[in-house]
């Protein structure tokens, strides 16, 4: 049994040097044009076509939602967190929603596509589906979290976060987001998506010439350039999520002793607000997406934090309030059937 846990230890720390040691290269073979799908640029005005004919969207505000450090592929994520993104396309009104990035491929593959260790990607992904904190899962946040690291890299992020950017202007054509048209587009990041998602807005602002906001929930995110060119960002955060803070720690940009920094500058213009979810963890039970526990209200946490980007919206301008308070009654049952059955679990 010693000889079988110090031969996984071993396999594990060898996994992690490989992928710290290859976590540049996807980014630099894809810039290279050595893999990935070659595009011509897009047509303002025009959505692509994937086998058949996109419409565009009646809405006039287009959100993208990129998962954190434990996803897979863009569909294979925590389940209660599925499970908030389909509450949230119902309860967040006139808004197109586009869950099709994962945020840790410069080419949008997921970790069990057309990789060298998808088979080993597939088998972590089971055991996640069998036990959804099975110890093994940490080598897939490891491997997303050096993506992360190369996003707010000042050597590789551009070419991370270009590569990104590419991805969810597809993703928004493939939803009907016409290029040009001007349509306002917040980004949801969640842990390492939000990092993701500043990072992308260097060039989503000046490609899709459309206001660009995020919306952090309990985001790890550098003093990247990016802050320059959104128009607003908002940081949801826990009092017990000790993650959230580790941008502000590792990132010398984000510091007051430097108030000159790209971050510090737009913290002081305004362009970046710190929202306070109460009581609420980055992971585990009592995380933003749990749907068993709640707020002194009485609501659930993931119900908090789909109201709360709600409001936000709201206070931006970007949907409007009364049909918000009907998205909100005609969902209220489905939330309450979503934390009914996981109690009684």
């Amino acid at each position: 049994m010693i000889n079988l846990l110090s031969t996984l230890f071993t396999s594990a720390l060898i996994l992690l040097f490989i992928t710290a040691a290859l976590a540049p290269f996807e980014s630099l073979g894809w810039w290279a044009g050595w893999f990935g799908e070659q595009t011509t640029p897009p047509v303002p005005g025009q959505v692509p076509t994937a086998g058949h004919a996109v419409e565009q969207s009646p809405h006039n505000h287009f959100l993208v939602y990129l998962s954190g450090i434990g996803a897979v592929d863009p569909t294979a994520i925590p389940q209660e967190e599925i499970d908030w993104g389909r509450l949230a396309m119902k309860r967040i009104p006139q808004t197109t929603f586009v869950p099709d990035v994962y945020p840790y491929s410069v080419t949008n593959t997921g970790l069990g596509a057309q990789r060298f260790f998808s088979r080993m990607w597939n088998y972590l992904e089971q055991r996640r589906l069998k036990n959804p904190y099975d110890a093994l899962q940490f080598l897939i946040n490891i491997r997303n979290l050096f993506q992360v690291a190369i996003s707010a890299d000042r050597r590789y992020g551009p070419i991370y976060n270009l590569g990104v950017a590419k991805e969810i202007i597809k993703a928004l054509q493939l939803r009907g987001y016409p290029l040009g048209s001007g349509k306002p587009v917040t980004l949801v990041g969640f842990s390492g998506g939000a990092q993701v998602s500043l990072g992308a807005s260097s060039f989503l602002k000046p490609m899709l010439k459309a206001p660009v906001r995020i919306i952090s929930i309990g985001g790890v995110m550098s003093d990247d350039v990016g802050v320059r060119a959104m128009d607003k960002l908002f940081h949801l955060w826990g009092n017990l999520d000790p993650l959230h803070g580790l941008g502000e720690k590792l990132y010398a940009g984000r510091w007051p002793m430097f108030p000159n920094s790209d971050w510090n500058q737009a913290l002081a213009a305004g362009k970046i607000e710190f929202v306070n979810m109460g009581e609420m963890h980055h992971n585990g039970s009592t995380n933003y997406f749990s749907w068993t526990a709640f707020t002194p209200q009485g609501q659930s946490h993931a119900l908090a934090t789909i109201d709360m980007i709600n409001t936000l919206l709201v206070n931006e301008g970007l949907i409007d309030a009364e049909a918000v308070r009907a998205a909100q009654s005609a969902t209220d049952a489905q939330a309450r059937a979503y934390s009914d059955v996981r109690v009684a679990a």
